[in-house]
């Protein structure tokens, strides 16, 4: 399947940028603090490592066309500062365009509804590219996560992967 690529993103507080190699830099300090890993595991990625993952997002698909990989960088409108990133992995089920959603942003940032924001963006921008249904999967114990993913309409499901409940719309 042909998917379309990631266009830019507004909001009233936000800009969400295509994702790109050139933006690692950057992002290498959005993701320094250790506190962002510490319900998804990990630890902060070296410039280096950056470099390769954004390359490989940054291609669009999984090698067989399967999925649909887009990736945003969330930047202050007014600074044009990143704080963080939001992603979706779309998928056809045979009915419908899924999407598997995520977002990260900076512990300096958070609180603030930044991500709520910039997740409703990105599910605005997929729902005009034809997605019809969205899941996300949060650890139990990331109340902030959980608060994200009511404020877009997903629910708690009795699903469990790797130690994470999935939710969905």
């Amino acid at each position: 399947m042909q998917w379309p690529d990631p266009e830019p993103i507004s909001s009233e507080r936000l800009l969400l940028e295509p994702l790109s190699v050139t933006q690692a830099p950057a992002m290498v300090e959005v993701l320094a603090d250790p506190a962002l890993y510490q319900y998804t595991g990990g630890e902060p990625p070296s410039l280096d490592v950056l470099r390769e993952r954004y390359a490989v997002h940054t291609r669009g698909q999984s090698s067989d066309g399967a999925q649909w990989w887009l990736n945003w960088v969330v930047m202050l409108r007014d600074s044009r500062k990143p704080v963080g990133y939001v992603q979706a992995t779309v998928e056809d089920d045979g009915s419908e365009l899924v999407a598997d959603i995520a977002w990260v942003i900076t512990p300096r940032q958070q609180g603030r509804g930044i991500a709520s924001e910039a997740t409703q963006g990105m599910i605005g921008w997929l729902r005009s590219q034809g997605v019809g249904r969205f899941t996300a999967y949060i650890h139990p114990d990331h109340l902030a996560s959980m608060g994200v993913a009511q404020n877009q309409a997903l629910h708690a499901t009795s699903v469990q992967r790797d130690g994470e409940i999935r939710w969905e719309s």
